[in-house]
Order: structure tokens, then C-alpha cells, then sequence
């Protein structure tokens, strides 16, 4: 059975930083695109980047562009979210999801919620003006 599960998320200032984390079992880790997604109160949930499975490319959310960056260590089965310059527009439910399609790297595929078939119950991250 496919498990993941965040932490990290927290309350932070403005102009602050924060880093999340997702520890993944159940799947080879090293054959599995991963995204980082986000969903404020009252909003859809948006995806924030993603990574294919050596880490080779990476995509990112034109909000976030510049400001975050996602990374994975196979060995540990984590990927991580590290979110520098945090704004208070950033405040969401950060959840981390898992893919199980072998399609070759694809920024459009990728970015779609149904693109992926596991998702973690999500960490609070609350930035502060």
C-alpha cells in the first residue's frame, strides 16, 4: 500500500522560509514522478512543482518560480519542498502526490491533479504579513 506523509509545514513571517518534506513507501520510490501541490481555504487545490524520478527536471508554478525549489533524495524516499521568500498569498495545505506513469517528462502532464494516484493528508504552512 501506497503511503505518503508531510511535515514540516508551520507559521512563518513574511519574507520568511520554510521547508516541507514527504517520506513515501509502498512504491519504488526511484521509478515515481512526485508534485508538490497546495490548496488555500476556499480555493482549488494548484500544484506547485514537480519532479521526475532522477530528479533530472523539474517544474515549477509561475507563482513560485524563483522562490521555491523541489528536491528528492531516492535513497531516503523523500522529496522535499523548500520555500524561501514565503508571501502571505503562499498560505495553504501542502500536500505531497505520486505518480505511477512511466510517460517521459511532461510539464503539462505533470502539472494535472489527475496525472496522480497517491496523495499525502497535507501539512499546514501559514505565512504571516
Amino acid at each position: 500500500q501506497v503511503q505518503l506523509v508531510e511535515s514540516g509545514g508551520g507559521l512563518v513571517q513574511a519574507g520568511g522560509s520554510l521547508s516541507v518534506s514527504c517520506a513515501a513507501s509502498g512504491r519504488t520510490f526511484s521509478s515515481s514522478t512526485m508534485a508538490w501541490f497546495r490548496q488555500a481555504p476556499g480555493k482549488e487545490r494548484e500544484v506547485v512543482a514537480a519532479i521526475s524520478p532522477n530528479g533530472a527536471f523539474t517544474s515549477y508554478a509561475d507563482s513560485v518560480k524563483g522562490r521555491f525549489t523541489i528536491s528528492r533524495d531516492n535513497a531516503k524516499n523523500t522529496v522535499y519542498l523548500q520555500m524561501n521568500n514565503l508571501k502571505p498569498e503562499d498560505t495553504a495545505v501542502y500536500y505531497c502526490a505520486t505518480s505511477n506513469s512511466r510517460r517521459y517528462w511532461s510539464t503539462d502532464y505533470y502539472f494535472r491533479r489527475a496525472s496522480y494516484d497517491y496523495w499525502g493528508p497535507g501539512t499546514q504552512v501559514v505565512v504571516s504579513s
